[in-house]
């Protein structure tokens, strides 16, 4: 059964994944990036070609999300297996994304939106500007060799706006199944969160929580931000993506301090504050 990794993209998703897949997927819980690859992105064309899926073909991806996630989980039996996706939880032409058969429950990662304009405008190469409009709007995100002229190497992924990435995944609360994240805490005080995370994980496998505290340690010590920028400059990191002139694009450039959310121009914080009242509340943003 999978265990969702969801968050609207550039809100610290990456950072939790390290922290599992360094616990999880190695024998002394130092972070390696081959561990990594044990948690994949999804929709991932990859693997929607391994289940000989037309990838060229948007549609045949959306009506197949569910038909593939069960693909997935029937290669591991009981095993849980974690996905990353930045998804909106919404029907897509009547398709939905996915159901309580092939979902144990959801890991929702949200940072301040004012914070995610930043890394996201970094990212995506655009202005402070477009990044805000972008986060306010509901759109799809175009990944995969993003700047490829090919369609077969583009995959679409319904992100929605920031608050629908965000309100919808909250379904899986009534059911017991959430368990949200900020990113923020999980910088702040990362061995409580992450002991919060890993609690929630063997809950739903409904295993005995043991934790082990070598482990845990190398774990939170091989994945802190200095060490994850060290480790980008030394190897490269492969989810850093190419700008239009083929030059790879900082993945890790803003820590917390570089991307304070009162950083952002007071026109654009302002905006944000605005359209988003009601989560940055919830969320005690503001």
């Amino acid at each position: 059964m999978i265990i969702w990794l969801a968050s609207y993209p550039k809100s610290g998703n990456t950072f939790l994944r390290s922290l599992l897949s360094a616990y999880i997927f190695t024998k002394d819980g130092n972070f390696n990036l081959n561990s990594l690859k044990e948690i994949s992105q999804f929709p991932d064309l990859n693997i929607f070609r391994k289940f000989g899926i037309d990838t060229s073909n948007e549609l045949e991806l959306i009506k197949n999300y569910i038909s593939v996630q069960r693909k997935i989980n029937s290669l591991g039996g009981k095993k849980i297996r974690f996905l990353k996706t930045h998804t909106s939880f919404y029907d897509i032409n009547g398709h939905k994304f996915t159901d309580l058969n092939n979902t144990l429950g959801v890991i929702y990662v949200v940072r301040d939106p004012r914070s995610v304009v930043k890394s996201y405008a970094n990212h995506n190469q655009m202005t402070l500007e477009q990044a805000t409009d972008k986060l306010l709007e509901f759109g799809t995100l175009t990944g995969e060799k993003k700047h490829s002229k090919i369609l077969e190497d583009k995959a679409i992924t319904h992100v929605g706006s920031w608050a629908s990435n965000y309100n919808t995944w909250k379904e899986f609360k009534k059911l017991n199944r959430y368990l949200l994240v900020r990113y923020e805490d999980l910088v702040s005080d990362t061995e409580k969160v992450f002991l919060e995370v890993l609690n929630f994980i063997y809950q739903l496998g409904k295993s005995k929580f043991q934790i082990d505290n070598i482990k845990f340690k190398n774990a939170i010590q091989s994945t802190t931000f200095t060490k994850m920028q060290k480790l980008e400059k030394e190897i490269g990191f492969p989810e850093a993506i190419k700008n239009i002139d083929g030059k790879k694009i900082t993945f890790f450039k803003y820590g917390m301090k570089d991307n304070n959310p009162n950083l952002l121009p007071d026109i654009l914080k302002s905006k944000i504050k605005k359209e988003l009242n009601k989560e940055l509340k919830e969320l005690n943003y503001i």
